[in-house]
């Protein structure tokens, strides 16, 4: 309960998509910390990985999952105004640490994969036309940052009227603090959107079994 309202939603509201946020192979790669063009909180890769078990679990309950990629061009023209603030030029399509941590995450040749330019999966991409034909009402986000990517992808899906949930174990920030600070901004736009993988693990396996 939060100001004194409880949340009257289950976690999955019809039916749910597992979204996997930018986990690429520069998630993994062993690069140090003061090297990377974008800050990562400690645990990083570990919290990522452990989307592997979401992943797992959606496969065998017949949850859809979609892989986002961020990419941009190797000359910048659509960078945008990404390295304005704290980010460095990252996720070019010249550099093989941006694709896809395949490997890592079990990712088949058929899969959903959706790359985008910007933080947010729903901009300028046919992510909404793909839950559409999914017929998805709930989104369960993975992957990362917390603050950037993951924030802005759940406040366009909230204002496009999805369900939203967030698998706190399975995401990570720039920071601790950013990480926390953007769970507490996604709770206050929906109650309960922040969950446990054990949680979402039930879940999943509770609609299944309907």
């Amino acid at each position: 309960m939060l100001n004194g309202k409880p949340n009257k939603r289950a976690l999955i509201e019809g039916k749910a998509a597992l979204i996997v946020i930018d986990i690429q192979k520069s998630t993994f790669a062993p690069i140090p910390d003061d090297k990377r063009s974008i800050a990562h909180m400690p645990d990083y890769a570990d919290r990522m990985a452990r989307t592997k078990i979401a992943i797992d679990r959606a496969r065998e309950v017949g949850v859809p999952v979609i892989f986002i990629q961020e990419i941009h061009r190797a000359d910048l023209v659509d960078m945008g105004r990404e390295t304005d603030g704290d980010e460095d030029v990252h996720c070019l399509d010249s550099n093989p640490l941006t694709e896809l941590a395949s490997d890592e995450l079990g990712i088949r040749p058929d899969d959903y994969k959706i790359q985008k330019r910007r933080y947010s999966a729903f901009y300028g991409t046919d992510l909404e036309i793909l839950l559409r034909g999914l017929k998805v009402d709930t989104l369960l986000l993975t992957g990362g940052l917390t603050d950037v990517c993951v924030h802005y992808t759940f406040v366009d899906g909230h204002q496009g009227d999805y369900f939203c949930r967030v698998i706190e174990d399975c995401v990570a920030g720039s920071s601790l603090a950013a990480h926390q600070a953007s769970l507490n901004a996604m709770e206050y736009l929906q109650h309960g959107a922040i969950r446990s993988l054990d949680e979402v693990l039930a879940a999943m396996d509770g609609k299944a079994a309907t």
